[in-house]
């Protein structure tokens, strides 16, 4: 009985299954640390269902095939619909606040999972541990690298209180008669009907450090500037 259940290909989608889920969850992992929204759990799901289907896609219709000799079926066809199907997933991970836009290499890693998946489910190993490692040292190894690249250039941040009437194109179209770079800018929380504008701008002379709180203080819709390097 038991022999039955645990024949050479359910033990073989066991392995495969465990390998996804090892793959996917330390993807996964790396997220979770830096508190992202899809993190360790959503990982594994997307890994271990995606390997799932290419299980289901290889070995699910082989029964048929044996049983009448007319049955075709396309072993890719499923896994095309799982790479674009994935993508509803990844659109939820992505927060577009202002001009600022987040969650895009987590959408990414989700997709990437999905593709472990399949690829685990296919049976090549060799080719999804090479793949995580590459993706791990991208999320980890090049997120330090763009740190150093950026951390010799200062930014001054303004952090803003703003009434409802503020109007942000308005703002926007007088803050770049100050010839700004600005990098980016995001609404942090709100607090009741006031709002929390956070804008990160390149450094700056003195004087015009002063010309922008200046303006900024004259502005009846900001209730409250914040200023810090």
């Amino acid at each position: 009985m038991i022999s039955t259940i645990f024949d050479q290909q359910f033990m073989e989608s066991i392995s495969k299954i465990l390998i996804a889920l090892l793959l996917s969850g330390l993807i996964g992992f790396e997220r979770e640390l830096k508190n992202h929204s899809a993190g360790f759990r959503t990982h594994i799901l997307v890994g271990v269902s995606a390997c799932l289907m290419m299980l289901l896609s290889v070995n699910g219709f082989t029964s048929f095939m044996e049983d009448y000799d007319n049955v075709r079926f396309d072993p890719a066809r499923i896994p095309s619909y799982v790479i674009s199907g994935i993508g509803f997933l990844g659109a939820g991970t992505i927060i577009v606040n202002g001009m600022t836009i987040r969650g895009l290499t987590t959408a990414a890693s989700i997709w990437a999972v999905a593709g472990l998946g399949l690829v685990v489910g296919i049976g090549m190993y060799k080719e999804a541990i090479l793949t995580t490692f590459v993706i791990l040292v991208s999320l980890v190894a090049l997120n330090k690298i763009e740190k150093l690249m950026h951390k010799g250039k200062q930014q001054m941040i303004f952090e803003l209180k703003v009434a409802p009437t503020w109007n942000m194109t308005t703002f926007m179209t007088e803050i770049h008669s100050f010839d700004l770079n600005i990098r980016e800018i995001e609404f942090k929380q709100n607090y009741g009907i006031s709002r929390n504008l956070i804008v990160h701008i390149d450094s700056i002379e003195l004087k015009d450090k002063e010309k922008i709180y200046n303006w900024l203080a004259d502005q009846k819709d900001i209730q409250k500037i914040n200023f810090r390097m």
